[in-house]
């Protein structure tokens, strides 16, 4: 796992459960979690947490490092004991697969994906042809056809570009149905925004701006999150995106986002999930996450737009 001067404003997203998201120990010193009695037990951590706002230490709890470093791997959490599959397109390593669902993309109609051998890597057959507009369509061809069958649910209508690595993804192998790429095992990239009330006046608190997840959202309904948060998808950079995603989810206007966001760190995780993973045919989440703080006026209140936000709140760091 992948932590990258993170600020400590990110602890909030660690409620959720779902990402270890824009926060980690500026310096850590820890072991590995140990497993007893069927009970996991929290690596000790001795460290300091550090803010984006300035070079102050602004707390020092080991017992709290312990409970969000637990969090964390709940989150990156891949099982030593499982046979993954590579996914390699013109000799570039893109994705990981279990063998079965390697089998069943292999036998889904049209014939795009294939394997040699059980030994060998999954690729791209020859009929995909060899441009990202082509793969692209190719990919879609059976991605929606195990759609149709129920296979692949929370279909978003939002492609992902697909390549080995972030400096790629300006031209891609291939884009990809934001619900498929974990069906792949293919990397996904993403943008976590941290919005922070910052009181003119020192004897107040900082503040920071929750959002609860809507109730129809496919993942994690209800939970709370970051103020924004949002895939990052082709053909957009990450300035762009944070943006876009600002003004869609809570109504923040771009000038006031240019003014004042800065770039907090980056995160990387892997996990093994899905509701088919006891069958063997569990998928990859491999995703980095790139984190962001941004300093609101104390006059701004966020608002819903899009549907995604049930309603947002401050909590003061005390309170997160």
């Amino acid at each position: 796992m992948l932590l990258l001067h993170s600020p400590i404003t990110v602890m909030g997203m660690l409620l959720l459960l779902k990402s270890a998201s824009s926060f980690a120990p500026h310096r850590q010193s820890f072991t590995r979690a140990v497993l007893t009695q069927n009970r996991v037990i929290p690596p000790r951590v001795n460290a300091r947490l550090h803010s984006s706002l300035d070079n102050s230490n602004l707390w020092y709890d080991p017992s709290l490092m312990d409970h969000m470093l637990f969090r964390i791997n709940e989150c990156n959490n891949m099982p030593n004991d499982i046979n993954l599959v590579d996914f390699v397109v013109d000799g570039q390593k893109l994705g990981k697969v279990t063998p079965k669902v390697a089998d069943r993309l292999c036998n889904t109609s049209p014939s795009i994906f294939q394997m040699a051998d059980s030994s060998s890597p999954l690729t791209l057959g020859k009929s995909a042809g060899n441009n990202t507009e082509s793969r692209t369509k190719a990919v879609a061809s059976v991605m929606e056809e195990l759609r149709d069958s129920g296979y692949i649910t929370g279909w978003r209508d939002e492609l992902y570009p697909v390549a080995n690595n972030f400096d790629n993804v300006k031209s891609p192998v291939f884009l990809i149905e934001r619900a498929a790429a974990s069906l792949l095992g293919v990397m996904e990239y993403g943008v976590h925004i941290n919005g922070l009330v910052i009181p003119e006046d020192d004897n107040k608190e900082v503040r920071m701006w929750m959002a609860r997840r809507s109730k129809t959202k496919s993942k994690f309904p209800s939970f709370l999150d970051h103020i924004v948060a949002g895939g990052q998808p082709a053909g957009l950079s990450l300035m762009d995106n944070v943006i876009k995603e600002c003004e869609e989810e809570a109504g923040i206007p771009e000038e006031l986002t240019k003014r004042g966001i800065k770039p907090a760190g980056v995160i990387s995780y892997e996990n093994y999930g899905g509701r088919l993973k006891d069958e063997g045919e569990g998928v990859m989440n491999r995703v980095v996450l790139f984190c962001f703080d941004l300093m609101l006026p104390e006059d701004f209140v966020p608002t819903a737009n899009d549907g995604e936000v049930e309603s947002f709140f401050t909590w003061s760091l005390e309170d997160i």
